[in-house]
């Protein structure tokens, strides 16, 4: 039997076998083999703590311990075996204890832990794992069992550079969540590469921290992201060469299928994403089912069925659609059907499918609705009523979208891109996305410097979204093309700017109100940063500084991309919320008394109760996450597909802590909040102009702005599509008013301006000259004619003024910010944010474009103070940043 055969062989056995065998049944197919065995006699945590707690010196909080390593859920505690030295060695190579690289390692100790639970998060894995490790002075590699899953759990240590006696916990990696009766592939193949016979091939292993450091390189996920944007870059290219998407707004086919594609692929990630929360039935993925419902499919290489019939209808038709309300749209003439014109969340095309539509509708009916804008349809009508379409949800096969079956599940084959790599003669592979995807496992919560997952996390969206679109780009395409990966901002890098940058902010509030020393307060925020379990260095009021400071804060990237900076803000934040407010007691009040604000008694009343469930029907950190992402971070970036995939990041991170529970309404699921005034699309280098900014400070023009404001908060929470169109429609209505108004204002200064004029003084001096020369025709001639050009000269300027104006104010008025196809041709903070002042903390990675490389960059840019010529685009952004 073939090794990855076994391990799926000794896997499944976890069903029958007690702990105990199986778990050393999976270590001896890895190649782990010994004899020392010693089994507890009293297999629980009491047994455990009599054999090592008790005997030991290394747990002087017994309780804490106890809460840490969350004991209670402790059912059942096995020593698997110690392995030495003397088992690591063999005939051809010698193996030994010493000293290396500042970590000793004299043995290895394997535990296996059943637990009571269903569900274990990360976080309880990884703390267990700490824990034990405290209490022996080698590393300990734990196997979980649980509700039909095991986790493999590894930990680094290293000795502690002042005590030498003592060893620093640092990474734990997991392989987790490996269903025992139906293993995913990815599980088995990342346990086959820890097989020891595979990792002597590839390392030298002669000691124990050579033997962690294979451990850690091959379960290293930068290797893992690598492979998998390979193999997603290759499908990219080759699908380029074989969709058709609308071409309503965009004309270069290059450009439309790079950006459609795009689109298509994060939103198809975020649902592999949501599917590891069980959100999304697998079924919806499976080749052999696909031939049963669907009647063309796969049926030769023109056949587009899947993407229309399932994946389109999921999108729109099912996660845009509240689950009571899921239906097909009519069949028949448009006459026949008014009301149903341009509703896209209604499901189409019962005419692909082999079933009825009941059935149909049976295949998507627990998944539940999600909101936040994240599978709105973009087929949207224009000011005639015309619709524009760009995603391609119709019945009319002239506005489809086509996107064959074969690009989501053919087998591997080999495709020539070797133009598109700049190779030669190189050959390379593609299969289908699907495909793909069904070869990795996925997770829904980002890896942290502490705590990482062998499983491809969010930031992937990010990832593959940077880099296929650097491939488009004309000063970027050959670089990244030829290294993957090189055009997002590495998280280490996001963490260290983004720890900088927030404890620069809370420093100053700390300080500001002589809460703490300057030098106090920096050793007490590096220790509260860090990601460790001992408590904070802050007393009671400094806390409370901390938190008020947190939640006040107002943090902007003004050119986010897919969001890198804006979700390592959101993640450090929670972290120390979670380190200065475990319960979220503070943090809860703190947001329900801003609602004790509102006026309005059915606002303030639905808001509230709307506060109390986000934080009692979820995990701690989904009430963290909500209102921060409500009330603190913002981003701008100049291509509309970054914002869409920005805020899919942020939705994730929602989705994660939210728990699925079967008898409530939409599964327990709150439907995601609309980001589109906390992300836009916008060039953020161009402001308005001083003379528009004073227009926005007319009276009338001020209480209209605060009441889009109003509205515009609003529409963060808006649940169904109903809300979200009547709120999109006031919103509307209030920028026409705008706009009415400020063409008006323009029409007061254009009149003043002509009055006020040295041409209009001039013209009253001809007229009197004029009168004058009543008998003089030869003289009132002259003098007419200047009067003439005179007039006419003032009316150039008029209708230069009014053109300019007329369309200053339609640019101002007209920024829709529900319109997710667009991207505005200036920034304004009041306008499109609702924020009267600056931002707290500025943070971003902007494109660095050199002027001769793309002179496009700078269009509109030329008369800005901060020009200087031959110069690169970075510089305007850390200039308009500082003021």
């Amino acid at each position: 039997m073939k090794v990855k055969e076994q391990i799926q062989k000794v896997i499944n056995e976890f069903n029958q076998k007690d702990l105990f065998d199986a778990g050393i049944n999976l270590f001896k197919t890895l190649g782990y083999n010994t004899e020392r065995q010693n089994r507890l006699d009293n297999p629980t945590y009491e047994g455990f703590y009599n054999n090592y707690i008790e005997v030991s010196d290394k747990i002087g909080d017994i309780e804490k311990f106890k809460e840490k390593a969350h004991v209670q859920e402790w059912k059942r505690i096995e020593l698997l075996f110690q392995l030495t030295d003397s088992e690591m060695s063999n005939p051809e190579e010698s193996f030994g204890t010493g000293k290396v690289n500042n970590t000793l390692i004299e043995a290895y100790l394997f535990f296996a832990i059943e637990l009571n639970g269903d569900n274990y998060t990360r976080t309880v894995l990884s703390s267990i794992t700490r824990q034990i490790n405290k209490v022996f002075p080698m590393p300990v590699m734990i196997l979980f069992k649980y509700n039909g899953l095991v986790t493999l759990s590894v930990i680094d240590r290293r000795i502690n550079k002042k005590d030498e006696n003592k060893d620093v916990l640092k990474k734990v990696t997991l392989i987790k969540d490996i269903n025992f009766s139906n293993p995913h592939r990815a599980h088995i193949e990342i346990l086959f590469d820890l097989n020891l016979a595979n990792l002597r091939e590839n390392y030298s292993i002669t000691n124990f921290v050579e033997l962690q450091n294979a451990w850690q390189k091959t379960l290293d996920t930068k290797e893992l992201n690598k492979r998998f944007y390979q193999e997603l870059s290759n499908w990219y290219f080759w699908a380029m060469d074989n969709v058709l998407f609308p071409d309503d707004v965009e004309i270069n086919k290059d450009i439309r299928n790079s950006t459609n594609l795009i689109r298509l692929i994060t939103r198809i990630i975020f649902i592999w994403f949501i599917k590891e929360k069980n959100l999304v039935p697998d079924t919806l993925f499976d080749k052999s089912i696909m031939k049963e419902i669907l009647k063309e499919f796969l049926k030769d290489k023109n056949s587009n069925s899947y993407y229309r019939a399932i994946l389109q209808n999921l999108f729109f038709g099912t996660l845009n659609q509240k689950m009571g309300d899921r239906s097909f749209a009519k069949n028949g003439s448009f006459l026949d059907h008014k009301k149903e014109y341009g509703v896209k969340n209604l499901f189409r095309y019962d005419n692909l499918f082999a079933i009825d539509k009941k059935e149909v509708l049976n295949l998507f009916k627990e998944v539940p609705f999600l909101n936040g804008g994240l599978f709105d349809c973009l087929d949207k009508p224009d000011d005639s009523g015309k619709i524009i379409y760009i995603d391609g949800f119709s019945r009319n096969p002239k506005k489809q979208t086509n996107v064959p079956d074969f690009l989501f599940f053919a087998d591997e084959q080999e495709v020539d891109l070797n133009k598109i790599y700049g190779t030669k003669n190189k050959k390379y592979k593609a299969k289908g996305l699907i495909n793909i995807l069904s070869n990795y496992k996925f997770t829904v919560t980002e890896n942290t410097p502490i705590e990482e997952e062998i499983a491809l996390d969010p930031e992937l969206l990010g990832k593959v979204f940077e880099n296929l679109l650097a491939s488009y780009n004309p000063e970027t395409q050959a670089t990244a093309r030829k290294q993957t990966g090189s055009f997002y901002t590495p998280r280490e890098i996001v963490n260290y700017m983004v720890d900088e940058s927030l404890k620069v902010y809370l420093k100053q509030k700390l300080t500001d109100k002589n809460e703490m020393k300057s030098e106090d307060a920096d050793v007490a925020l590096d220790f509260l940063f860090e990601y460790n379990e001992q408590e904070h260095l802050f007393n009671e009021k400094q806390t409370k500084v901390l938190i008020d400071a947190i939640d006040t804060c107002k943090i902007l990237d003004p050119a986010c991309g897919s969001g890198a900076f804006p979700m390592g803000t959101l993640h450090k934040f929670v972290h120390i919320l979670h380190k200065l407010d475990p319960k979220n007691e503070q943090w809860k009040e703190r947001q329900i008394q801003k609602a004790y604000q509102i006026d309005d008694v059915t606002i303030r009343e639905h808001l509230i109760t709307d506060i109390e469930s986000a934080f009692s029907n979820n995990e701690l950190d989904y009430g963290r996450k909500l209102y921060l992402i409500e009330n603190c971070i913002y981003g701008v970036d100049i291509q509309p597909i970054a914002i869409q995939i920005a805020k899919l990041r942020f939705f994730i991170s929602l989705v994660v802590d939210q728990k699925k529970q079967i008898d409530i309404e939409n599964l327990g699921i709150r439907a995601l909040p609309n980001l589109e005034t906390k992300f836009v699309a916008a060039n953020t280098l161009i402001g308005l102009e001083k003379e528009k900014e004073n227009w926005l400070n007319n009276q009338e023009i001020i209480q209209l702005k605060n009441e889009l404001k109003d509205i515009r908060h609003q529409y963060f929470s808006a649940k169904t599509r109903r809300e979200k169109l009547f709120f999109q429609k006031k919103d509307k209505g209030l920028r026409r008013k705008i706009k009415s108004i400020l063409i008006e204002i323009q029409k007061r200064e254009l009149t003043a301006k002509i009055n006020n004029s040295k041409e209009m003084l001039e013209i009253g001096h001809y007229d009197e000259i004029i009168k004058r020369f009543n008998d003089n025709q030869k003289k009132r001639k002259e003098f007419e004619t200047k009067r003439q050009k005179l007039s006419e000269k003032l009316e150039k300027i008029k209708k230069s003024f009014t053109s300019s104006s007329e369309k200053a104010a339609k640019q101002l008025s007209s920024w829709d910010p529900y319109d997710q196809n667009a991207s505005s041709p200036f920034f304004d903070v009041e306008w499109m944010f609702g924020l009267n002042e600056g931002f707290d903390v500025v943070i971003a990675n902007p494109p660095y474009i050199k002027e001769y490389t793309d002179r496009r960059a700078f269009n509109g840019l030329r008369k800005s103070p901060y020009y200087q010529g031959k110069m690169d685009l970075w510089y305007f952004f850390g200039s308009i940043s500082l003021d």
